[in-house]
């Protein structure tokens, strides 16, 4: 295992674990479990309802038959009423998943901040302010699933200067946060462009573990992916038109491990291409809310929720049965990178 100290976001240390070619495929399903609301609406803390959770369920029995413990990251309006947390922890109690927390800052109390786009980014928040939130987060969670959460994503991939630093006080051991090449200034987020889709220990070797979200190039140019891409975003048409001949020719695509938005046969192109360069970790991510039609834009009705399960279901039997796939969870696979370690 080589293990390669960087400056990559603000002032941690981080550690690349890039060189896990020999490892098995790995699987997490990781969910943003959140409340109803309006996507293309104004951020509203009175936006919380959370009956969509009990349609989690639907997909319990497909998990079962793939051995995978999907890891439900939840917020405070899910953690705080008893439609949220009821039908996850008959989950977590069963043993068929686990419980981590997602701060979104607009309907986490306290409510000091001022309602926009900036402060919907937990990590802009004032670093004090941050961890109050983060704090009665854990504390909920802690007290209606009654196991304190150490698995941690941030709400809209809003890492800041002092999210590690907090997390590491509060107990908590793996963040899932980073989205690889993505900058997110424009929208006042993060610059994720120089974090690979790799794993990362931050701080010190064995100390909080952060796996990003499973988004990368593919195709046969796709190791000169990123600077191509910054060539594409420009806003003129020559680089629209040449974007879309890229991905019809199967040169270079981008995609993200979704049912949200993507096919199914996009992200076994993506995983099928990481494999073969290496990456053998992946995380299956979506919202909750998707799973009852009417929500986001992804689950409109009942055919696109069937085409939503339809789709995970067949990637999952190629994961596991074509590519050679285990199912994992942010837990497991922590433990597993602390047993790959060099001995001292």
């Amino acid at each position: 295992m080589i293990l390669k100290s960087e400056r990559l976001l603000f002032e941690d240390e981080w550690f690349a674990i890039d060189d896990l070619s020999d490892l098995a495929p790995q699987l997490l399903v990781i969910v943003d479990t959140e409340e109803e609301f309006d996507w293309a609406a104004p951020f509203d803390r009175g936006s919380t309802g959370v009956q969509s959770i009990r349609w989690q369920s639907l997909l319990r029995e497909l998990y079962r038959g793939f051995g995978v413990r999907p890891t439900y990251v939840v917020d405070y309006p899910v953690a705080s009423q008893p439609a949220g947390y009821e039908p996850l922890r008959e989950l977590q109690q069963s043993g068929e998943c686990l419980i981590g927390a997602h701060l979104q800052p607009w309907v986490n109390i306290p409510h000091e901040e001022e309602l926009n786009e900036f402060n919907s980014y937990p990590g802009n928040l004032p670093a004090a302010l941050e961890r109050r939130k983060l704090e009665c987060l854990t504390e909920i969670i802690t007290q209606n699933f009654g196991k304190a959460p150490v698995v941690y994503k941030a709400g809209r991939y809003g890492l800041g200067p002092r999210t590690f630093g907090t997390l590491a006080e509060l107990g908590y051991k793996v963040d899932l946060s980073p989205v690889p090449y993505y900058d997110l200034r424009e929208r006042h987020g993060p610059d994720f462009r120089k974090i690979r889709p790799c794993p990362y220990w931050i701080g010190k070797i064995g100390d909080i573990l952060t796996i990003p979200l499973s988004w990368d190039f593919y195709g046969q140019l796709a190791q000169f992916g990123l600077a191509l891409d910054r060539f594409l975003d420009r806003k003129v048409p020559s680089t629209l038109l040449m974007r879309g001949l890229l991905s019809r020719l199967h040169l270079l695509e981008r995609s993200t491990l979704t049912p949200e938005g993507v096919s199914s046969d996009e992200y076994i192109r993506l995983v099928e291409d990481m494999i073969r360069c290496g990456h053998p970790i992946f995380s299956l991510t979506y919202h909750s809310p998707s799973l009852e039609p009417g929500h986001t834009p992804y689950v409109r009705t009942p055919a696109d929720l069937r085409r939503f399960i339809k789709g995970i279901e067949k990637f999952l039997n190629v994961f596991m049965n074509r590519f050679g796939g285990k199912p994992a969870d942010p837990l497991s696979l922590r433990n597993l990178l602390l047993q790959r370690l060099p001995r001292s």
